[in-house]
Order: structure tokens, then C-alpha cells, then sequence
């Protein structure tokens, strides 16, 4: 659901100061149609899980259980973020094969998209929480064998001096998604397995075109052990900073129906659905602009901390507010608040952790173990909700959130090969 340079060991520049001379040059810019084609893939991928796990399931499971909602979907997404775990390393693992052996990636996202519809199609007919249950792991499993090679497409093909403009329109994703999730929402006549059907079919339609462009790799430097070490170093900081923030963005996406009953119980649920579909899709779209300019001012500059750190602190605000708010007026601009920060600060990260992988052709399972930090806030965010928050109250675990999202975004500070 996100990821090298040479230094030698005799005087050279500083690190923050390189540049790469492989990836950077003007024969090897990708062209905006398929800077857009890319982002118009991240977006079907976002469209297949996120108007599902930010709504549609958490709806489906409250049918299903009634007040013991938060346990079954506690139980559901645990079980879902072990297989989307493992599943993202082993399809990461078996794009790296194939694209060694001359046939690319492009093929897994063509077979996981098979398998996320027929998933689809799972969750639609389960009728109990044991088919709930297998029903979202098989969906995990088989989504990330779309995403995991579809995100080290980027690493592949795009080159550094243009991947913070690309993670700037990687942030067109949550929008579409979240337009997606308020138009199924809108149409009252598609019922629950029509407006499931209609999602992945949104989904495939935005993923399908990429896969009909032939891959283009960049070429492969090889890097000095100086170099590599310092890579895994900053890699390995890059990742405990995302694990650190995208524990907020797993509560907020699996929680966030549950948080808003939890400040307007008197709203009639139909009402309440309808009216976060549609913050979600304003949401998303406001912090578009800023990501865009944001991505495109990294690049230029060659510098990524100080935005990280800002957009950060944006998100840490936003949950705070959410925290403290009592009504839906107080908890929806909290919330945009949050969406803008975070919206922002995650693709630019991503495009920041692929600078530092330290092997080309390991890229596939290299960002499925930075995948971790995306699947197991999956299987920590629902424990720590268990925790600290109840159907009633959420005050306590927003502001928990945003503490850890300030330590995230600051954690950024501390990686030393660039800037």
C-alpha cells in the first residue's frame, strides 16, 4: 500500500554533496507522460486498498459483529498485515528474478491484479468472521504482489533527479482513491458487493496502461563498500522514521468511521459514512498543490530534511486537534490538517529512501523489507488502539500518534549521506 551513489574513501565532497552521474543525465529523464503514467498506477494501487480499509470493510464488519466491531477488525488487519508482510518481500523477491532474467516486473502486477479482483469478490460473499478473516488475507497477499513490483518500478526506471517530483504526484493517489470511495458511497443503489465490484474495477482501469509500456532500467553503478555502508545506515534510520509515522496513517485509514462515532454518536451512520467519504476526498485534495511544489523544490534544491521535518510537525498538530476535538466541525479540519502533513510527507520520503538502497538489483526485496513499515503498523496500529482507545473515546491514541509522527519526522534529521 510506498522505496546510489559513488564516494570513495580518499578526499572527496562531502556525501550530502553527490550527485548521481548514471541516473541524473538528461538521456536517461523520463518523459511527464510517464511520470503521469506512474502516478496514474500508484493511484489505481491506493484505489485498491484504501477505500476498502478506510471504509468499506470497517462498515462490512460492523454488519458482521455489531459491537464487537473493533475486536473482529482488530483481529482482520492483524491477520491481514502478516501476510501483506511477507507477501511484499516474496513478490519484491520474485520481480528482482525476473528482471534478471530479461522479463521484467510488469507481469506480477498483471497477476496480483487478477488475484485482488477475485479477492474483491471474496470479501463481497463472506458472511462471518471466519470468511472475513481469510477473505482480507488472501486480498493482502495478493495486492502486494501489485505493489511491491510496482514500487520498485520506480527505482528501476525513474532517476533520482526526478523522483521528488514524481513522489509529488505519487500524492495524486489518496485523492483519486478517496474520490472513488465518495462517488460508490454516493450511489446508494450499488448496495455492499456493488460498490466493492466498482472499486477494483477503478483500480484496474488506472493500473492496466502501465503495464502495457515496456520497461526502461536505468543503468547500473556500482558502488564503493564506503558508499554501500552508509546506504544500509541511512536506510535503516529512513526506515525506523516511516515505521514511526505511518503508524498514524494505519489507525487513521482503519479507524477513522470509528473515530468520528466516537465524537457525533447522535449522527445516523449512513449520514456519517457519506460525510467522511466526502472529507476524505477534500481532504486529500488539499494538500495536492503543496506536495507538487514541495516535491518539485527537493529536487531543485537537492535537499529533503527541512521539508520531512515540516510536514511532520503539520501532522503532529493535525492529530492533536483530533485529540481534543468534540464535535465534527473541530475533528474534520483537524483532520485535513493531519492529511496535508502527512500527504506530503510520505511520498517525498519514499522518494528519499530510494536514494539510499544499496544494491540495484535487489531493489524489489530491499523495498519489500521497507515495506515492514508500511505492513506492520498494521499489525501494531490495531494493537495500540486496542490499548489505549475503546468504540467511545479515541483522545488518548491521537495523541499518541502525533508524539510518534514529531519522533518520525525528526528521526529524518539523523540520516547523514544526504541532505
Amino acid at each position: 500500500m510506498m522505496a546510489g551513489q559513488s564516494m570513495s574513501l580518499a578526499p572527496a565532497p562531502p556525501v550530502d554533496e553527490r550527485r548521481d552521474t548514471a541516473s541524473g543525465t538528461a538521456t536517461n529523464q523520463r518523459s511527464t507522460g510517464f511520470l503521469l503514467l506512474y502516478a496514474l498506477a500508484n493511484a489505481g494501487g491506493v484505489i485498491a486498498f484504501l477505500p476498502l480499509l478506510t471504509l468499506l470493510l470497517a462498515i462490512k464488519i460492523e454488519g458482521l459483529a455489531g459491537e464487537a466491531r473493533v475486536d473482529l477488525l482488530t483481529a482482520t488487519l492483524i491477520a491481514g498485515s502478516i501476510a501483506s508482510s511477507t507477501s511484499n518481500i516474496l513478490f519484491g523477491w520474485l520481480s528482482d528474478r525476473s528482471v534478471a532474467r530479461g522479463g521484467g516486473r510488469r507481469r506480477w502486477i498483471v497477476v496480483g491484479l487478477i488475484g485482488t479482483v477475485l479477492a474483491y469478490a471474496a470479501i463481497a460473499l463472506a458472511q462471518s468472521p471466519a470468511a472475513i478473516i481469510w477473505s482480507v488475507v488472501l486480498f493482502q497477499a495478493v495486492l502486494n504482489a501489485v505493489l511491491g513490483p510496482l514500487v520498485a518500478v520506480m527505482a528501476d526506471e525513474i532517476p533520482d533527479s526526478q523522483k521528488s517530483t514524481t513522489g509529488g504526484l505519487l500524492s495524486l493517489g489518496y485523492p483519486i482513491a478517496s474520490g472513488v470511495l465518495a462517488a460508490v458511497m454516493a450511489v446508494t443503489a450499488l448496495g455492499e458487493g456493488g460498490r466493492l465490484m466498482a472499486v477494483v474495477g477503478a483500480a484496474a482501469i488506472c493500473l492496466i496502461p502501465l503495464t502495457a509500456v515496456r520497461a526502461r532500467p536505468l543503468p547500473i553503478v556500482e558502488q564503493p563498500p564506503a558508499t554501500v555502508e552508509l546506504q544500509r545506515r541511512d536506510l535503516a534510520v529512513a526506515w525506523v522514521a516511516r515505521l514511526l509515522f505511518q503508524l498514524a496513517g494505519c489507525v487513521l485509514q482503519l479507524y477513522l468511521f470509528y473515530y468520528f462515532e466516537s465524537i457525533v454518536p447522535d449522527l445516523p451512520k449512513s449520514v456519517l459514512a457519506t460525510d467522511v467519504g466526502r472529507l476524505l476526498t477534500i481532504s486529500f485534495i488539499a494538500p495536492l498543490p503543496i506536495a507538487l511544489v514541495f516535491g518539485r523544490l527537493s529536487d531543485r534544491l537537492d535537499r529533503r530534511k527541512p521539508f520531512l521535518v515540516v510536514a511532520a510537525i503539520v501532522t503532529a498538530i493535525g492529530l492533536a486537534g483530533m485529540a481534543v476535538a468534540h464535535d465534527w466541525t473541530v475533528g474534520a479540519i483537524a483532520f485535513a490538517l493531519y492529511t496535508i502533513g502527512y500527504s506530503v510527507f510520505l511520498p517525498l520520503q519514499a522518494a528519499f529512501s530510494m536514494q539510499l538502497l544499496p544494491d540495484p538489483r535487489h531493489r524489489g526485496r530491499d523495498l519489500g523489507l521497507l515495506n515492514l513499515t508500511n505492513t506492520l503498523p498494521s499489525l501494531l496500529g490495531p494493537l495500540l488502539t486496542w490499548w489505549l482507545a475503546s468504540p467511545r473515546d479515541f483522545a488518548v491514541v491521537m495523541a499518541m500518534l502525533a508524539v510518534l509522527v514529531l519522533c518520525g519526522g525528526f528521526a529524518m534529521l539523523g540520516v547523514r549521506g544526504r541532505r
